[in-house]
């Protein structure tokens, strides 16, 4: 998450490379979050975010992004960042930020029962976080599991927050793959099916603050699959049932040809 200055809310950084090449998309995703973050006044708090991914990025570049004030207010600050290299923009995206204000505080959303994370293998494509998979009956379009950060966050909300947007990207596709294939063993890819996937947009809303070195459970339903693009909705609760954090995506899922 660490950006470079270049100029009047012009941010650049880089990212590694990922198993399958290129960059991941909630690497970018976290990254125009915090450059946006990083002008707005901090007693603002991201509440929601919307992102459009337009081209896949290429690791071997930086990544230039550039933040639009769209407006400043009292109570919300709305920020544009787009993302950019050579070939072109590869993200366009819109957050909102709100200060936190006294008000009722109510929630519906309910956790799946899942036993705790330490009772779970691992299944992890990267190091930056971990990841657990919850065994669930009726699988079929549907992924819930365990992640936490592991590296170190920091203190800051703000960081914490750009921590859920990078590890929001994992698992929506899961969810999508388990309504076309519900035998597949959740959270491996290999011949058998020989699909291609890719993110198309994605949103965020945030409820409630999140330590993102903690446990939390992610509960992704894909909610249909159309014109090769899966709709997957997900809840985010902390070890204690609190409902953090809403995500949704569509999902591009393609035949190899």
């Amino acid at each position: 998450m660490t950006l470079e200055s270049h100029g009047p809310d012009t941010f650049v950084g880089i990212g590694p490379r990922y198993p399958w090449g290129g960059l991941y998309g909630g690497q970018i995703v976290a990254q125009a979050l915090r450059a946006a973050t990083n002008t707005v006044d901090p007693k603002f708090r991201v509440h929601s975010l919307h992102a459009y991914f337009i081209r896949r990025g290429d690791h071997e570049e930086p990544i230039r992004f550039e933040v639009d004030r769209i407006r400043n207010g009292r109570s919300f600050c709305t920020r544009s960042v787009i993302a950019r290299q050579s070939i072109g923009a590869i993200l366009n995206m819109s957050a909102s930020f709100q200060v936190d204000e006294p008000a009722a505080d109510m929630q519906i959303a309910e956790p799946p029962p899942a036993p705790p994370a330490g009772d779970l293998d691992g299944t992890a494509w990267m190091g930056m976080f971990e990841r657990r998979f919850v065994p669930i009956e009726s699988g079929k379009g549907r992924a819930v599991a365990w992640l936490r950060m592991a590296d170190e966050v920091g203190d800051e909300p703000a960081e914490h927050a750009c921590a859920l947007a990078y590890m929001s990207d994992d698992l929506p596709t899961d969810a999508v793959v388990a309504l076309l294939f519900p035998e597949r063993r959740q959270g491996e890819w290999d011949t058998e099916y020989p699909f291609w996937s890719a993110s198309v947009d994605h949103a965020i809303w945030f409820h409630r603050p999140i330590r993102a070195n903690d446990w939390h459970l992610q509960d992704f339903t894909c909610h249909g699959l159309m014109s090769s693009r899966g709709l997957s909705i997900g809840h985010v609760f902390d070890a204690n049932g609190v409902h953090l954090a809403t995500i949704s995506q569509e999902v591009l899922l393609r035949e190899l040809r």
